[in-house]
């Protein structure tokens, strides 16, 4: 956690709140890749599904990520499991998205409910340009059970598609995060692009609603930030409408879910949801001088 990044980050996301761009990228140091480059990537990503070396580091990164699942989680809570499909088909799950590590979450989630014991995988949908990561968390993103997703059409319609209906068809779980881009401790559920539920009508499969509330804890992470602790609420999952277009009922599950998070939401912190921004927003993070933010802003803009 290098803090004038996350001060710039904190920065961004109080903008990005007030010109209610709720699915804007806000994050500091991301790849910056042209089409060419990030269809190179998908095709690499693809051409080596294929091989038996890519076969036996995806089996030793699952493992890896389980385990990681395990000890991240090993305070988090779970509520609300009753809620879960009683059938082991495919589904998708979707949750809020605030952290580098919060897949794990529900992950652990399905490790407690028994999916993985039934041979259901976990999969994420991840964008194209993770594929661009460097060491340790690079191996993880290729290789940990993931499902890249590009602005390429033909790799969209011969790749991923094909992909998430096998998966799905297969009984697997798969990871959406609706909001898109990750935005650092913040509470609030945003508004969903609707991704997740266009593929959950169009292959009749139902959505895992979730939502995390973070609880800022007494110990420190690196000041001024707290550690954090997780509360997964697992809400009543929203079944696909056969008898509608899938166009109509993306956008009603679409709804149905925002609408679920924003209860959870309200009910986890006792407070209406408002999109104007506060400090108390980033969850975790104790305000400093009124001037900090800028100045570290500042000290980041020096260092560039």
């Amino acid at each position: 956690m290098i803090l004038p990044d996350r001060m710039e980050v904190i920065d961004r996301i109080r903008q990005a709140a007030g010109q209610e761009n709720y699915n804007a990228k806000v994050e500091v140091g991301d790849a910056q890749l042209d089409s060419t480059s990030r269809r190179q990537l998908l095709d690499d990503f693809v051409a080596e599904r294929k091989s038996a070396s890519c076969r036996i580091k995806s089996r030793l990164a699952e493992k890896i990520v389980d385990v990681a699942a395990r000890r991240i989680n090993r305070d988090t809570i779970f509520v609300g499991l009753e809620n879960l499909p009683k059938r082991n088909s495919g589904a998708i799950i979707t949750s809020n998205h605030f952290s580098p590590v919060d897949t794990t979450i529900p992950r652990r989630l399905m490790q407690l409910s028994g999916s993985t014991a039934s041979k259901r995988r976990f999969y994420i949908v991840s964008q194209d340009v993770n594929l661009a990561m460097k060491g340790f968390l690079g191996f993880l993103v290729r290789y940990a059970d993931v499902v890249p997703v590009g602005n390429c059409h033909s790799y969209m319609r011969q790749y991923f598609e094909p992909e998430v209906q096998k998966l799905l068809a297969e009984g697997n779980l798969l990871l959406i995060y609706p909001e898109e881009e990750m935005w650092f401790h913040y509470r609030k559920p945003r508004p969903p692009k609707r991704g997740a539920y266009y593929y959950a009508a169009k292959y009749q499969v139902p959505i895992i609603s979730c939502f995390v509330e973070l609880r800022q804890s007494d110990r420190w992470d690196k000041k001024p930030f707290h550690r954090l602790q997780y509360v997964l609420h697992v809400l009543p999952a929203i079944y696909p409408d056969s008898t509608r277009s899938v166009q109509e009922d993306s956008r009603r599950m679409a709804q149905m879910d925002y609408q679920q998070k924003i209860r959870a939401y309200e009910k986890a912190y006792h407070t209406p949801l408002s999109y104007d921004f506060e400090a108390w927003d980033i969850a975790g993070w104790e305000q400093e001088k009124p001037d900090a933010l800028q100045k570290s802003v500042q000290i980041r803009a020096e260092i560039d």
